[in-house]
């Protein structure tokens, strides 16, 4: 009975509606959205806070989020954690530290594969943040509430994902 568990790629229909009924969940118990950038942001500010101090807390962004441990920390763990936990049970858990698709395009280096991924961190998180939300805010939280500008902001994800990877993988 629990043998989907262990499967590598599971349906993306049964994802969906888990992810609608997390979503649903989080507002009746919470009464707020599902989202992952502001967790970041509050990290950044716990990391300042260590060398700063009690300072970090007069700026305006972190009197608007603070920084903290909250519930939307709590659920990038757990993503982290469920990840961890679905490559285990399906047998597919393993280091790999330059992907067989970027190989073939830019080749073995894993400096370059790291400093790319970390750069693209960066400008995918000012991007959610000058957005006023990431994808799984806008796309899950933002479209469940029929927000226009959540349609909107998936619509330009869709369009710049689609674009990138054209360009990255030489498809134009």
């Amino acid at each position: 009975m629990m043998e989907w568990l262990g499967l590598k790629q599971w349906s993306p229909y049964a994802v969906g509606v888990g992810i609608g009924l997390l979503s649903c969940v989080a507002f009746l118990l919470s009464d707020k959205p599902i989202g992952c950038s502001t967790a970041f942001s509050r990290t950044s500010g716990m990391i300042e806070r260590l060398f700063r101090g009690r300072k970090v807390q007069e700026k305006a962004y972190y009197r608007k989020f603070a920084p903290s441990i909250d519930w939307e920390w709590m659920l990038v763990l757990g993503i982290f954690i469920g990840a961890f936990i679905s490559a285990r049970l399906s047998g597919d858990l393993r280091t790999e530290w330059v992907p067989a698709k970027w190989s073939a395009a830019f080749g073995n280096s894993a400096f370059l594969r790291w400093g790319v991924s970390f750069i693209g961190g960066i400008v995918m998180g000012i991007g959610a943040r000058w957005a006023g939300g990431c994808t799984s805010g806008h796309g899950i939280s933002g479209t469940l509430q029929l927000a226009v500008s959540s349609w909107l902001a998936v619509i330009c994800f869709f369009i710049g994902g689609i674009g990138t990877a054209l360009f990255i993988f030489h498809a134009l």
